[in-house]
């Protein structure tokens, strides 16, 4: 399964949050960049079913809704299971890629499997113009401060979400992460600009920087990407990851830190780890267990 292939509607409320179950999906055609997913995910999707049908039907996940600037929001929220509530719990949001949704997005990174301690939060976008698609017919994501026409509609969707889970279950405030592929990759670097005093360390694949925006807190940070990307130019995650290397004052030499992974080392306790392997603009089956095992590792400096 590609992350970003099924497309699903979702009963929604005008009257603040609201919670329902996910309905099935249907399935539509996607531009370049998802079909880009399809190796990668395959096994993973695979994975998350089979899992899927041993859980609960309360760790399935659950479908709330807002209503921000008069626009319906939703995300699938998967929260921990009963045996393991109790105490503060880390928090992470995931954000699918252009042409992507939160269904595909639970399935692909599942996340919440991996670490199931944690609340993990899978936000749907709103059809956004891209590079991939110029007309905006499919989901994404904001890519910088004040973009045009967009109202800053996804760093408010952030902002609610952040307050709801805050209200509703008990997040631990040292350790809220962010993650995502592609254009969700580029948005949780948007948040790192716009939202880092919040976030305690960043996770992106396939991502990259807007020139518009610039880091100023330094978080630490694990970088995947493919050199031979032909949607997102390497050279192009190559700037972003040095502006992650100069924030975090990581600027000194690489040390290797297993396949394919480089570690540079902060002063500031904000480490830079890339993942850097020879393939495309896709999502690897190894990327979801190394942002789990980094989160884990890394809390609000």
């Amino acid at each position: 399964m590609r992350f970003g292939d099924v497309v699903t509607d979702f009963a929604a409320s005008d009257q603040g949050p609201a919670i329902s179950k996910p309905s099935a999906p249907t399935t539509r055609k996607m531009p370049t960049e998802a079909a880009f997913m399809k190796f990668g995910f395959r096994i993973l999707a695979a994975v998350a079913m089979v899992a899927a049908s041993v859980h609960t039907a309360a760790a399935q996940g659950t479908t709330i809704t807002w209503t921000i600037d008069g626009v319906q929001r939703v995300a699938l929220v998967f929260a921990p299971p009963p045996n393991i509530q109790g105490g503060s719990h880390p928090l992470v949001f995931v954000f699918h890629g252009h042409g992507g949704t939160m269904l595909t997005a639970a399935q692909g990174a599942h996340i919440q499997t991996l670490w199931p301690e944690a609340i993990v939060v899978y936000p749907q976008g709103l059809k956004t113009p891209s590079m991939v698609d110029p007309s905006g017919l499919y989901p994404g994501w904001q890519v910088e401060a004040g973009q045009a026409g967009l109202g800053d509609r996804d760093l408010k969707f952030f902002d609610a979400m952040l307050a709801t889970m805050q209200q509703k279950y008990s997040v631990d405030t040292t350790r809220i992460y962010s993650t995502g592929f592609s254009n969700g990759a580029t948005f949780t670097y948007l948040l790192w600009a716009e939202r880092g005093k919040t976030l305690a360390a960043f996770g992106i694949c396939a991502g990259r920087l807007a020139p518009s925006e610039h880091l100023t807190e330094p978080r630490a940070v694990v970088v995947i990407g493919g050199k031979a990307d032909p949607i997102l130019p390497f050279a192009l995650q190559q700037q972003a990851i040095e502006a992650d290397r100069q924030i975090d004052s990581a600027t000194g030499p690489g040390q290797p830190c297993g396949p394919l992974c480089t570690l540079y080392p902060s002063t500031t306790h904000t480490p830079v780890v890339t993942r850097i392997h020879p393939g495309g603009h896709l999502y690897p089956t190894w990327a979801s267990p190394a942002f789990v095992e980094f989160f884990k590792a890394h809390q609000h400096p």
